[in-house]
């Protein structure tokens, strides 16, 4: 009307009028009641019904609550998809936007923030099941009128590029959804566990014959949604067949408007009777203060996309600080609790609702910075991952300050904020339904916080029944952090067992578990290795995650420097003066490196944990001759400990239960120490008695520098100060030239095969121990690309690829290699030395 009195003003009432909008958008139909007639196409003779208008507009209501017992008609407001928000709260988005313009808002898409993510949980029944993370911008408390959906398919086998002849449904001579008798279409957690949230449950596509396709649709299960930011998780689960499979999916209602990744992404899964391809990684992200550009980013993600092409990983490992968090302390919210320079204040700062309001934008915000940086981010969509943290996920050195620093509200604050994103992040699980602060009393319990209302406003937090059984949950909740630890099992194909612990959520400065939760952790991994060992293919070789190394050089008397009362009037000095500047840390006023000291298990005060933890591993491989391998990072550089009997028993190694060597692969982006470093550590590598019967040290393993720049002195051939990481395949080729379980094999054998292991004699801990460790190094067959990973004697070939040169953005790497042999127990190794030949070592005492 008003456009009509307007016209008639200016061009006098007799004016001609078409009646047309001045808008041009006036009088098409919406975009959304669009795509729902095309869904639904009228009949020719439907043209003055209005039923399907109805449909459309009744289909994005719900009940009001007490409808059905009122009769009272639908009332729900509509929600814009993309950026949903609370009823009565505008979205930005379709507030802001231009009239007619194409926004997420009005196409049904939603804006990427973070992701795709994809991790690895389990094996089980010869299926694989992972899931897959995607963060879209925009969220709160309402549902929206849609859920994302993936989709999800088999390209092929990865051997020949073929077509498979059965799609994800199973095996071509049983009914879709069966896999060796057992009806997976229901894709629900195993009988011991409580289901699934139902919008997670995966739908298959059957074409008219009933078969299956080789199409699934997953509905994605929303775990966390703020103003800000929502958060879903796709659950994946794909039956396995006789030869590697190349799996795609895609999420089509996700928009990227920037970056490199989208939402189509492929990853791969072995064959059932293959185990996996392993990739180790550590330290993925820079110390405060680093020049990154200096270190040419995260180059080495570039070689690990090469080696991905070429011979894809299944599996990639995280072993701590997959996101470095410390700046939180520097640019962040924690600044001015930083710049305190009493102690005792500082201990005494309170964590009030802005601050961990502040410091929950500060995790989220370096998450999906980090894990949205190239080349890392292309990796994380493709390659599966299993992670666990460290202190950097959190903040440098939490947990190993003083008990009574540690326990003030800022720490305690920003490990309930951390714990949030890292399992939101790196394990697809949605967090707490509130963390610690100060002015919430429910929040501060140290058996978990309460539902806090100020962090729940137009918030939603999914509360699952249960989380993945592949999770080893802790005793009681950590010290610091008021959450169960949660270590990992896991099974890595045919004949490979995962370990992870979680070795920060309880930690102290003078524990790194409960004795409870080991209690806990061993009598699962006894029961996994008791059921693996009576099926048709048991486990040869456990991994075991520890993240921080456990076969180590000690440096017991650079921590008895550090923590005389020599030190005293320096740290006086610091305190009143500022002297020493960096020498003393931010928090306690310690000597800085002191609770990096204090984090290793070689360090003084977890003596008798290290010990115990040995002793079980132990006892797991003799009960079950399975060899243990242990995973270590933390100290940004590459080294290969090992743990084996004492050379005075005689043992083979190929019959050693005691025989463990301990992979240290650090950092994949940190820089690494000094030369200086290094060369100290070397010094130090003397031939250590853990027990009587038990040796340890690190081995030969670096028989050239990287490139063509001295990374350590000449006669240092045991640490390597340059960015890293490892792989690590097992040698299992049924029918080539031998047999992987170790036994012999007609015709020719391997150059490692078992029978030259067990002949093999060593004089002393510096020399090579079995044949895998001969000519360890880069001459190593495992170095090399063409034979690593090819042999058949059930060895694991285990390769570090060593960064050249930091200024090379392509991350060109040096490759050295190792085999470590299966275990064939036979007993020996059980007979104690004689008294008078046992040497003086560690007392053995139980944690």
């Amino acid at each position: 009307m008003a456009a009509h009195l307007r016209d008639d003003i200016l061009h006098g009432r007799g004016h001609p009028d078409d009646h047309s909008s001045s808008t041009r958008w006036r009088h098409e139909e919406s975009r959304s009641y669009a795509r729902h007639a095309l869904a639904h196409p009228r009949e020719a003779d439907g043209r003055n019904d209005s039923k399907d208008l109805a449909d459309f507009l009744n289909s994005t209501r719900v009940e009001a609550p007490g409808s059905a017992e009122s009769g009272a008609p639908r009332s729900k407001p509509l929600m814009v998809p993309g950026n949903v928000r609370a009823a009565g709260v505008q979205s930005s988005t379709a507030q802001d936007a231009p009239v007619g313009e194409v926004t997420s808002a009005n196409t049904g898409t939603m804006e990427v923030g973070c992701g795709p993510l994809l991790n690895y949980r389990r094996m089980e029944n010869e299926t694989w099941y992972g899931s897959v993370l995607v963060v879209t911008k925009g969220g709160g408390l309402g549902e929206g009128p849609s859920v994302p959906e993936l989709t999800l398919k088999i390209l092929g086998s990865a051997r020949t590029g073929a077509s498979p002849q059965v799609g994800l449904g199973g095996a071509e001579s049983e009914p879709y959804g069966v896999v060796n008798g057992v009806d997976y279409g229901g894709f629900g957690q195993p009988s011991s566990e409580s289901a699934l949230p139902s919008n997670s449950e995966q739908k298959w596509q059957v074409n008219d014959s009933g078969r299956g396709s080789e199409d699934a649709k997953v509905k994605g299960t929303k775990l966390y949604s703020d103003p800000t930011n929502t958060f879903w998780r796709f659950d994946l689960r794909v039956p396995m067949q006789q030869s590697e499979l190349h799996c795609e999916y895609d999420i089509p209602a996700l928009s990227f408007t920037s970056g490199k990744k989208r939402a189509r992404q492929s990853f791969f899964v072995p064959a059932i009777s293959e185990s996996m391809r392993i990739m180790f990684h550590s330290c993925n992200g820079f110390s405060v203060g680093t020049n990154e550009e200096a270190w040419s980013g995260p180059a080495l993600w570039n070689d690990v996309l090469r080696v991905h092409q070429k011979k894809p990983f299944h599996v990639m490992l995280g072993g701590g600080d997959q996101i470095y968090n410390d700046g939180i302390r520097v640019k962040g919210p924690l600044r001015q609790w930083t710049d305190i320079a009493n102690p005792k204040k500082r201990r005494d700062y309170p964590f009030p609702e802005e601050l961990r309001r502040d410091c929950d934008k500060y995790y989220v915000d370096n998450y999906i910075r980090w894990y949205s940086t190239e080349p890392f981010a292309s990796a994380n969509g493709q390659i599966p991952q299993l992670n666990l943290w460290d202190d950097h996920d959190i903040i440098d050195g939490f947990g190993s300050y003083v008990d009574d620093f540690m326990r003030c509200a800022v720490f305690r604050g920003i490990g309930g904020t951390a714990n949030k994103y890292y399992l939101l992040f790196q394990h697809h699980l949605a967090p707490p339904i509130s963390t610690f602060t100060t002015d919430a009393l429910q929040t501060t319990s140290d058996e978990g916080a309460g539902a806090d209302p100020r962090q729940l406003e137009n918030t939603f937090v999914l509360q699952e029944p249960s989380i993945d059984p592949s999770y080893i949950r802790g005793s009681k909740p950590g010290p610091y952090v008021a959450e169960h630890s949660r270590s990992i099992y896991a099974r890595l194909g045919a004949r490979i067992g995962f370990f992870g612990i979680d070795a920060r959520t309880e930690r102290t400065r003078k524990q790194v578990n409960y004795p409870e939760t080991y209690q806990i952790i061993f009598d699962r991994l006894r029961n996994e290795l008791s059921a693996a060992k009576s099926s048709s293919s048991p486990i040869q070789h456990l991994i075991v995650l520890l993240g921080i190394p456990i076969a180590y050089p000690r440096l017991t008397w650079l921590e008895n420097i550090f923590s005389s009362p020599l030190i005293a009037p320096i740290k006086f000095l610091n305190k009143r003066f500022g002297f020493g500047g960096g020498f003393f840390n931010h928090f306690d006023g310690s000597v800085d490196l002191l609770d990096d000291l204090d984090d290793h298990y070689t360090a003084r005060t977890h003596k008798k944990e290290r010990l115990y933890l040995v002793e079980q591993l132990q006892a797991l491989a003799a009960e079950f001759s399975v060899r243990i391998t242990i995973l270590g990072g933390d100290v940004h550089l590459a080294a290969v400990g090992r743990f084996y009997s004492n050379l005075k028993l005689e043992v083979p190694v190929i019959h050693d239960h005691r025989y463990m060597a301990n992979i240290i692969s650090s950092a994949i982006v940190n820089k690494p120490p000094p030369q200086a470093v290094a060369n100290l550590l070397a010094r130090r590598n003397k031939i250590h008695h853990l027990d009587p019967n038990t040796d340890e040290t690190l081995m030969k393993f670096f028989d050239r520098n990287p490139g063509t720049s001295n990374k350590t002195s000449g006669w240092n051939h045991v640490t390597m100060p340059s960015r890293n990481f490892a792989m690590i395949t097992e040698n299992h080729q049924p029918g080539l030239n031998g047999a992987p379980n170790g036994s012999a094999a007609s015709g020719t054998q391997e150059p490692n095969d078992l029978s030259r292991q067990s002949t093999l004699k060593a004089k002393d801990g510096h020399s090579c121990l079995h044949e895998g460790e001969v000519d360890a190094g880069s001459k190593h067959k495992a170095a090399d690309m063409d034979k690593h990973g090819k042999g058949s004697d059930g060895s694991l070939d285990v390769c570090i690829r060593v960064e050249m040169d930091q200024h090379d953005k392509d991350g060109k790497t040096q490759l050295y290699g190792m085999s470590i042999p299966a275990l064939q127990y036979e007993g020996a190794a059980e007979r104690n030395m004689r008294k008078r030949d046992a040497i003086q070592g560690a007392i053995n005492q139980k944690f």
